[in-house]
């Protein structure tokens, strides 16, 4: 058969994640490379639990659902939301199969090919994928420790007039940089008098570290409905991600719209999963689950900053996070880290190269470390053996 691809396939590449996760699986390499939660903290047990209830509501529970989703989470989600000052309806919202589903979904109903979308240097590498999918022309903004600098934002809103920015400005992925509220009033500004679409992905939102006050989602500083921010978020690090469920809320206009995109994806994500979340919100105590997590990942940030001081690596940063997963490495300019991966994988250790996170104007020189899914004495072992692979390169 002479297999006639479309023209889109081009744009389907390999995930450098993925990858690297294949080339760890099976192997004494410890893997520092991964946005992976940690699986001694997902909740087995209430989980069995929820499955459980579900299962004694009777057989309807195995019937197709709503494709907006599961309507009792729905409202769990909304009541969820408004602890960060989130307001909606839930026909202001759509249950997605993660995030991720939702960043494509409303790609497809919004996005043509050839239209501009703005996006942080660097950025999620999967939102690059999606978006390269759509043909679109992605445009990188200039960033540093507070978030999109607005004078290199606002001329390139003007010079591009772009149709959407996609951001993450809480705890991002792959940075781990928080904005400050100055950056997130002002991007807000900026889109609302250019009539610029937000998507505003807050995976990590969660994760706060040091008791410190959230910062406000981009969504509840606009008016809304009629807003331009649209917002997506998940429950694959504040649960477990098998479960695949995110949504995504915004004005009723798009979401209709995406929700007939939806239908004609996959009709609608797993509804026993979202009945099974929905159990969760009624018999487990979730917050104190994320308090939980919280607390066990930010011991394990600061024993990898710990670590990573230790080494004094001549010409090295990075920020330390206030959440999240991630730390963010820009390492001597000579270091080219895609060259380093190899003698790290040697070494017995792996991260993510950071050129994959950038759109436009790769930085050869950085790399993303994970720090939640590697007990004490492995991070040691992995700094060790990272260490050692950077000494040869030097």
């Amino acid at each position: 058969m002479n297999y006639r691809f479309s023209d889109t396939i081009e744009s389907f590449k390999s995930s450098a994640v993925r990858e690297i996760l294949k080339l760890t699986q099976g192997k004494s390499i410890i893997s520092l490379a991964g946005g992976l939660p940690n699986e001694q903290y997902f909740p087995i047990e209430a989980v069995k639990d929820a499955f459980a209830r579900v299962f004694d509501e009777g057989k309807q529970v195995l019937q197709y659902g709503l494709t907006e989703g599961f309507t009792p989470l729905r409202e769990d989600i909304a009541k969820h939301l408004e602890r960060k000052n989130i307001r909606v309806g839930i026909d202001e919202m759509l249950l997605t199969t993660g995030s991720q589903q939702a960043i494509d979904l409303l790609t497809r109903v919004y996005i043509d090919p050839g239209d501009i979308i703005l996006v942080e240097r660097p950025t999620y590498l999967a939102a690059i994928q999606i978006f390269q999918s759509r043909k679109a022309n992605i445009i990188s903004v200039d960033c540093d420790d507070e978030g999109m600098i607005l004078s290199d934002l606002e001329a390139k809103i003007k010079r591009h007039n772009p149709k959407m920015i996609y951001v993450i400005p809480t705890f991002s992925n792959p940075s781990g940089k928080v904005w400050s509220l100055e950056r997130r009033q002002g991007t807000l500004e900026l889109c609302k008098r250019s009539n610029v679409l937000i998507l505003e992905d807050d995976p990590y939102g969660e994760l706060r570290f040091g008791g410190e006050e959230a910062m406000p989602s981009l969504f509840s500083l606009d008016e809304h409905p009629g807003g331009c921010v649209v917002y997506t978020s998940t429950f694959s690090k504040i649960v477990a991600p098998a479960l695949r469920t995110g949504w995504i809320i915004g004005d009723p206009q798009l979401i209709v719209h995406m929700t007939r995109a939806k239908q004609a994806a996959d009709l609608h994500s797993s509804s026993m999963d979202q009945q099974a979340l929905h159990q969760l919100f009624l018999h487990f105590d979730l917050y104190g689950h994320i308090d939980l997590v919280r607390r066990e990942y930010e011991g394990r940030m600061r024993q990898m900053v710990e670590l990573l001081k230790q080494q004094d690596w001549p010409d090295t940063r990075w920020i330390e996070p206030k959440g999240g997963m991630f730390i963010w490495l820009e390492m001597p300019e000579r270091i080219n880290t895609e060259e380093l991966l190899k003698l790290a994988v040697q070494e017995g250790v792996a991260f993510v190269p950071g050129v994959s996170f950038f759109a436009t104007e790769p930085q050869y020189n950085t790399m993303r470390l994970n720090f939640t899914h590697t007990d004490s004495q492995q991070m040691i072992e992995g700094i060790e053996r990272l260490n050692r692979a950077i000494r040869k390169v030097l």
